[in-house]
C-alpha cells in the first residue's frame, strides 16, 4: 500500500507539472460560433507554407512576404506543434461585409537570399495556408473530366514556374494578388453573420503605377478601384528576381450563403470522391465479413464435434489413444522460451487497443471535430499515457502466469522498451527536419513535454498497473503441465511457423487497406480524414479478422500436436504490419512525387512507425484470442 500510494502522490505531482509544462496547450479553437455584425473587423492568420512534393513545413515568414509590425504567435496545442502548425497573424485585414478591392498590402524589394527562397519555393509547389474565423482558406478548382463539378484545393501555391510572351526560357512567378471570396450565413432576425467559407483565386500581376511609390498615396494603374479595373484584364505576371520590386495586393468578395455555421466544414471534408470512398470500404468489409464468418462456422462445428467425441468416449471409458490437439494437454500451458518479452509486447499492445478504442468512441461521438487542429494527435497522445496502467497490469498478469517473480524487471521493460525505440526514431527524423530549418521540427520545450509525459506519468502509471497485476491472484491453467516437454513431431510444409504467420497476416491487412489509402492521402497529401464512423467499423473488423485467423492457424497447430503456440498466435495477426509497410512502400512509389533524401527518409521513418504500432496492436489482439479460445477448449473436455 506505501507503494501505491507514493505513485498516487507521484501522479498528482506530475499532473499539476504537466499543465505548467504545456500551459495553454489545451484549448479547444474554434468550437463556438463567432457571430459578426456589419464593419466588424476581421483578422486573417497564416500558417505553415507545405509541399507534398518535400513533405517539410516552413513557417510563413520564412518568405519574405509582407509582414504586420509585430508578429505575434498564437496559442498552440500539443498536436498542433507536432503536426508543424505555426500560427501567426498577417497584415491581411477586412471588414465584415463591406468588399475591397486592390488593397495594396506592401511593397517588397527581395535581395538574391528572398528571390532563391521564393524561387526554391515555386519550384517545390509549396502552397501558403490562411485562416479566417478558424477555417482555412481554399481555392476552388474545376475538374477536367466534369464541367460542372468543383472540387477544393487547400491553400495557393506561392507561385509558378513557365515561360512567358515569346521567351523559351523557364521563369519564376509568385502571386502577389489575392483575390478572396469571404462566405457568410446571416441570422434573419439579428442581421448579424456567421463565416461559412473562405476562398481564394491567386494571381500573377506584374503591377504599374505612377510617380514614385507611397504606399498610402500610390494609385495603381494595373488593379485600380476607382476605374474598376481589376487583374483580370492584366497578362503581365510578377516575375521573381533579385532588387525587383513586388507589390501584394488583395480584393474580398463577400456573399451570402444559404450553408449554415453547423455545416460549414462539409465543404472540406468532402475533397475526395465519396462515391468511390463509401463503395471500396462497403466491398472490403462484406469480403471481410463473409470470411471472417465462413471460418467461424467451421471452426464451431469441428470443435463441437470434437469435443463430443471425446467427451463421450471418456464417459464410455473407451480406452482409446488420445489424438490431435488434446493430445498436448500436457505441454499446451508450458511458459513459451523468451517469456519476458512476450509480456512486454502483450502489455504494449492492450496500452495501444485502449488508446484507439478511446480516441475513436470520441471522435464518432464528434468530440474531436476538425475544428480543433491538433485535437486528435492531442487526444492520442494523452490516451497513451494514461493507458500505460493497463498496460502494466497486463505485462503483470501474463508474467505471474509464467512464474515470473520480478515484477518490477517486467514493469520497467514495458514502460521502456516500446516508447524508448519510437522516441529514438522520432529524435533522428526530427534531427533531419531541425538541419533543413524546417518549422515541423519539433522545439526543445514541447520535447521536454514529452519526455514529461512518458517519465512522469506514463512510466508511474505503468508500475501502478503492474503492482496491482502482479498482487492479483495467478490464472490457473484448466490443465496440469507435464514437466517432460513432449517431443513435437515432424510438420507439414505448410505448419512451417513462417509460412503459416506471413499467411496469416494477409486477411487482416485485407480488412484494412482500403481505408489505409484515404488515411496515407490526408496525411501525406495535406487532405482532411474525418470519415470516423467507417473507420470505426473497419476498426471492429480488424479485431474480429485478427482473433478468427490467429484462432485457425492455432486450432490447426494443436491438431498437429504442435504446442508451441504462445509466440506464433502473437506474430500470425502481428505480421499484417509487415504488409502494410511493404503497401506503405507501393504508395511512396505511385502515389508521391517525393524526390528529396531527406523528406523519402522522413516519410519511411514515421511509416516504420505507424507499422510498429500496427504489429504490437494486432498482435495482442491475436494472442488473447488464442489465449481465451485454447482454456475454453481444454476446459471443455475432461482430461484425467
Amino acid at each position: 500500500m506505501e507503494i501505491a500510494r507514493s505513485f498516487t502522490v507521484h501522479l498528482w505531482i506530475s499532473s499539476l507539472l504537466l499543465f505548467l509544462v504545456l500551459g495553454h496547450g489545451f484549448y479547444l479553437p474554434g468550437v463556438a460560433p463567432q457571430d459578426f455584425e456589419k464593419g466588424d473587423r476581421l483578422m486573417v492568420k497564416v500558417n505553415k507554407l507545405t509541399s507534398i512534393k518535400t513533405q517539410l513545413p516552413y513557417s510563413y515568414y520564412s518568405l519574405h512576404y509582407c509582414s504586420p509590425e509585430t508578429i505575434v504567435d498564437n496559442a498552440e496545442n500539443l498536436g498542433e506543434v507536432l503536426r508543424g502548425d505555426r500560427i501567426e497573424n498577417s497584415p491581411y485585414e477586412f471588414k465584415m461585409r463591406e468588399p475591397q478591392m486592390c488593397t495594396i498590402v506592401c511593397r517588397v524589394l527581395p535581395d538574391e537570399k528572398a528571390a532563391k527562397d521564393f524561387k526554391e519555393k515555386i519550384e517545390d509547389e509549396y502552397r501558403v495556408n490562411m485562416i479566417l474565423d478558424n477555417l482555412p482558406l481554399v481555392v476552388p478548382l474545376k475538374r477536367s473530366d466534369q464541367e460542372s463539378a468543383t472540387f477544393y484545393q487547400q491553400g495557393f501555391h506561392v507561385g509558378l514556374k513557365g515561360q512567358y510572351t515569346g521567351s523559351k526560357e523557364e521563369k519564376h512567378f509568385i502571386h502577389n494578388h489575392l483575390s478572396f471570396t469571404v462566405k457568410f450565413h446571416r441570422d434573419a432576425q439579428t442581421d448579424s453573420a456567421r463565416i461559412v467559407g473562405f476562398e481564394v483565386k491567386p494571381y500573377s500581376v506584374k503591377h504599374e503605377y505612377d510617380g514614385t511609390w507611397n504606399k498610402e498615396k500610390t494609385r495603381l494603374t494595373t488593379c485600380d478601384p476607382h476605374a474598376k479595373r481589376t487583374v483580370s484584364s492584366s497578362d503581365s505576371p510578377q516575375e521573381v528576381e533579385a532588387n525587383r520590386e513586388i507589390i501584394f495586393t488583395y480584393d474580398v468578395e463577400f456573399q451570402d450563403s444559404e450553408v449554415k455555421w453547423a455545416s460549414r466544414w462539409d465543404t472540406y471534408l468532402l475533397m475526395t470522391d465519396d462515391q468511390i470512398h463509401w463503395f471500396s470500404i462497403v466491398n472490403s468489409l462484406m469480403i471481410v465479413l463473409f470470411l471472417s464468418g465462413m471460418v467461424a462456422m467451421i471452426m464451431l462445428r469441428t470443435l463441437y464435434r470434437d469435443i463430443s467425441k471425446y467427451n463421450q468416449l471418456e464417459t464410455q471409458e473407451e480406452a482409446q489413444e488420445e489424438t490431435g490437439w488434446k493430445l498436448v494437454h500436457g505441454d499446451v500451458f508450458r511458459p513459451p522460451a523468451n517469456s519476458d518479452l512476450l509480456c512486454v509486447y502483450v502489455g504494449t499492445g492492450v496500452q495501444f487497443f485502449g488508446m484507439i478504442l478511446v480516441t475513436m468512441i470520441f471522435a464518432v461521438l464528434g468530440f474531436l471535430s476538425p475544428s480543433n487542429r491538433g485535437g486528435l494527435m492531442t487526444a492520442m497522445l494523452l490516451l497513451w499515457v494514461f493507458m500505460g496502467l493497463f498496460a502494466g497490469y497486463s505485462s503483470a498478469r501474463l508474467y505471474k502466469l509464467f512464474k515470473g517473480t520480478e515484477w518490477k524487471k517486467i514493469t520497467l521493460k514495458t514502460a521502456f522498451m516500446f516508447p524508448g525505440v519510437v522516441f529514438a526514431i522520432f529524435f533522428v527524423l526530427n534531427a533531419l527536419i531541425w538541419g533543413q530549418k524546417s518549422s515541423g521540427a519539433v522545439p526543445f520545450g514541447t520535447m521536454f513535454a514529452l519526455v514529461f509525459l512518458w517519465f512522469g506519468i506514463s512510466v508511474p502509471l505503468v508500475f501502478v498497473g503492474g503492482y496491482i497485476g502482479f498482487k492479483k491472484p495467478p490464472i490457473e491453467d484448466p490443465v496440469k503441465t507435464n514437466k517432460i516437454p513432449r517431443q513435437i513431431p515432424e510438420q507439414a510444409w505448410y505448419m512451417n511457423p513462417i509460412f503459416s504467420i506471413l499467411i496469416g497476416g494477409i486477411l487482416p491487412f485485407g480488412a484494412v487497406f482500403i481505408e489505409l489509402f484515404f488515411i496515407l492521402t490526408s496525411i501525406w497529401l495535406n487532405q482532411f480524414y474525418y470519415i470516423f464512423g467507417f473507420l470505426f467499423l473497419v476498426f471492429l473488423i480488424l479485431i474480429v479478422t485478427c482473433a478468427e485467423i490467429t484462432i485457425v492457424l492455432c486450432y490447426f497447430q494443436l491438431c498437429s500436436e504442435d504446442y508451441l503456440w504462445w509466440w506464433r498466435a502473437y506474430l500470425t495477426s502481428g505480421s499484417s504490419a509487415l504488409y502494410l509497410f511493404l503497401y506503405a512502400t507501393f504508395y511512396f512509389f505511385t502515389k508521391l512525387e517525393i524526390t528529396k533524401p531527406v523528406s523519402g527518409v522522413l516519410y519511411f521513418g514515421h511509416m516504420l512507425i505507424v507499422s510498429y504500432a500496427f504489429f504490437v496492436l494486432t498482435g495482442a489482439i491475436g494472442f488473447y484470442a488464442c489465449f481465451l479460445f485454447t482454456r475454453l477448449i481444454y476446459s471443455s473436455v475432461k482430461i484425467d
